[in-house]
């Protein structure tokens, strides 16, 4: 006869009610639910954190109001190029310390930077990047005119380029499907 037996035996001849022994051994978690608590571990860890299997990707809602995130070249087949390094300081980029993003990088990291496949993450503040990319599109439609300009010039001595008024030189400026060859 078991002891809880033995002892509700006992608690029917005394007034004393007898409590159940509690359950003394704690189960251990088996495979698959280890396997099931990790997956879901994955799955948390990976939600949004990368569209379309882009490791390089950065989930908007990490970056700070007012700042910019971008992957910058730190090594080429592992050699650094400080002069590249320096350019980037000048233009106001800084590297981001693992401390303020430690999923980014193995818990074992050494360095104090993230960095991936020779690029470091690297941070500037957003009005300085969003003037970059102004410049880069006025820089863009300078030199598109520069180029239509020069299609429309004829030298002095030869037949202008011109029909009734109109220039006979034609530039699109729409986007449009590319037909990609198959070889």
């Amino acid at each position: 006869m078991s002891d809880f037996k033995k002892q509700m035996r006992a608690g029917l001849d005394s007034d004393v009610p007898v409590r159940p022994p509690q359950r003394s051994e704690v189960r251990e978690e088996g495979p698959r639910e280890r396997a099931a608590r990790r997956a879901a571990e994955i799955r948390d860890h990976n939600s949004g954190s990368s569209e379309n299997g882009d490791k390089f990707w950065i989930a908007p809602e990490m970056v700070p109001e007012g700042w910019s995130y971008e992957w910058k070249v730190r090594t080429v087949l592992n050699a650094e190029n400080p002069a590249h390094q320096l350019e980037l300081q000048r233009r106001g980029w800084t590297p981001i310390p693992v401390s303020r993003h430690p999923d980014r990088m193995p818990a074992d990291w050494k360095g104090q930077t993230i960095e991936m496949d020779g690029m470091i993450m690297m941070e500037r503040p957003k009005e300085i990047t969003d003037d970059a990319i102004a410049d880069r599109h006025r820089r863009a439609r300078m030199q598109v005119r520069a180029k239509e300009e020069q299609l429309a010039a004829t030298p002095a001595g030869q037949f202008e380029r011109a029909n009734k008024d109109n220039s006979l030189v034609k530039v699109k400026k729409s986007y449009e499907a590319m037909p990609i060859p198959e070889n």
